[in-house]
């Protein structure tokens, strides 16, 4: 299976890079400032534009990557497990996997790591999962159901949450949909591919970003003594 996995990487990894450098084109510099959090970075003691519009810009772009990356790897993994099990997409809303085991239909909400929802977010998974067993019955299916968050990284083991699914993270997610239990290691090697052309591209798209934002920030959001005016800033994110 590692032969297609590898292929289907090289084939599609570009997609990620490509959508990193697509978000970097269509970033403001208000929209920018009006997404992060002028307290924290007020905080931090940020003196220079160029400091403060890296400190934002990085933090904005670390938080996209990681759901674009994640929306990436859902796809990686529903992928690996067609090939295994003949799973598929989910047509049910918040719902990203379904595959039979065992005589088990799985049904699987993928997400980046462990901790990435509040208590809301979880119900609202809950209530998908519940969705998508009414729909399976309403078909006729007596198969019984089980309700998997799987994680893409991190350590927490199979942990049974309050009787409603269970919650499978790194290498017992990957070994779950695939079969094989160094698959979370297998598909580490292929990821380099194109990551040295498409980040020194992404690192020039980074770096005019940053350039033409210091610019815009110095004329805008400083003070005549080239101090930065935090009022304004605060204003544009947080005012009437």
């Amino acid at each position: 299976m590692i032969d297609k996995i590898t292929e289907y990487v090289q084939d599609n990894i570009s997609k990620f890079h490509n959508a990193r450098i697509q978000k970097l084109s269509s970033l403001k510099l208000k929209k920018l400032l009006q997404k992060k959090n002028p307290y924290l970075f007020k905080a931090k003691n940020c003196l220079t534009a160029q400091d403060l519009v890296e400190n934002i810009a990085r933090s904005f772009m670390s938080s996209a990557e990681e759901t674009m990356f994640g929306d990436w790897l859902e796809g990686l993994a529903i992928f690996a497990n067609n090939i295994v099990f003949n799973g598929r997409k989910s047509t049910t809303q918040g719902i990203d996997l379904e595959f039979d085991k065992d005589n088990t239909r799985y049904i699987v909400s993928i997400k980046s790591g462990p901790n990435w929802g509040n208590s809301s977010q979880i119900k609202k998974m809950i209530e998908d999962f519940n969705a998508a067993k009414r729909t399976l019955h309403t078909s006729g299916s007596t198969m019984p159901v089980v309700f998997i968050n799987g994680c893409c990284y991190g350590k927490k083991g199979h942990i049974y949450k309050n009787g409603d699914y269970y919650k499978y993270c790194g290498q017992d997610f990957w070994t779950l949909i695939s079969g094989e239990e160094t698959f979370y290691l297998d598909i580490i090697k292929p990821l380099g591919t194109k990551a040295k052309e498409k980040n020194e591209q992404y690192q020039n798209e980074y770096t005019n970003m940053i350039n033409r934002f210091t610019r815009d920030f110095s004329n805008e959001f400083c003070n005549s003594d080239g101090s930065i005016d935090w009022e304004k800033i605060v204003r544009l994110n947080s005012g009437e």
